[in-house]
C-alpha cells in the first residue's frame, strides 16, 4: 500500500514544507505497513492547462501523471489562499483523471481559518475525479500553530485527528484497491 503526501503550495517561503514534513514524519512513525512518500508539486514544471507545453514541460506532465498513478491513496497538504486552494495545485489536479479513480484522499490544511475553505474546494474537485475523501481532516491555524505565522509549532492535539484521518485513508485505500 502506497500513500502519496502531496505538498500543494509552490510559493516561495511557503509554510507548507514544514507542514508536509510533519505529516510525513507522523505517518512514518505509525509503522502501519504502509509506504508514505512526499511529493512536492514544486518539483514538477506544469504549464497552465490548455497552454502548449515545452518538451521539458511535457516530460513533467508525464512524470506527474505516472507518480500520481503509482499511489493507492493520497494526503493532500494544502494552503488556503484567498479562501481557496492554491492555483498551482488546482492546475496540477486538472492534469489528472484516470490516475485518481477509485482511490482515497485525506486533507491536511493550514491558513487563517485552518484551511477549511481550501478543503471544501478540493472535496468538490476531487469528487469529480472519482476520489473518495475521508471525513476527518487536520487543520492548522496560522494564528495558533505557527509562531509569527511562519514557524510551524503544531499543538499536540492535532495528532488525534491525524491518526484518525490516516486510518481512514489507508482503510479506504485498501477497500478501493479491490475494485480497481
Amino acid at each position: 500500500m502506497k500513500i502519496g503526501i502531496i505538498l500543494g503550495s509552490i510559493r516561495e517561503g511557503r509554510n507548507g514544507e514544514a507542514v508536509a514534513k510533519w505529516t510525513l514524519d507522523f505517518a512514518q512513525k505509525r509503522q502501519d505497513g504502509v509506504e508514505y512518500e512526499l511529493v512536492d508539486l514544486k518539483d514538477y514544471d506544469l504549464p497552465l492547462l490548455g497552454l502548449a507545453p515545452t518538451d521539458a514541460q511535457a516530460a513533467s506532465i508525464k512524470a506527474w501523471s505516472e507518480k500520481m498513478a503509482s499511489f493507492d491513496g493520497y494526503i493532500i497538504v494544502t494552503a488556503e489562499y484567498n479562501r481557496a486552494v492554491p492555483g498551482a495545485l488546482k492546475n496540477a489536479l486538472d492534469y489528472l483523471q484516470p490516475e485518481l479513480h477509485n482511490k482515497s484522499v485525506g486533507f491536511v490544511a493550514y491558513g487563517g481559518l485552518g484551511g477549511l475553505a481550501a478543503i471544501q474546494s478540493l472535496r468538490l474537485t476531487l469528487a469529480e475525479q472519482e476520489l473518495a475523501d475521508v471525513r476527518t481532516m487536520v487543520t492548522f491555524s496560522l494564528m495558533t500553530d505557527f509562531e509569527n505565522m511562519s514557524v510551524f509549532k503544531p499543538h499536540a492535539y492535532h495528532e488525534g485527528n491525524a491518526t484518525k484521518m490516516m486510518d481512514q485513508v489507508t482503510s479506504w485505500a485498501k477497500a478501493l484497491k479491490t475494485i480497481r
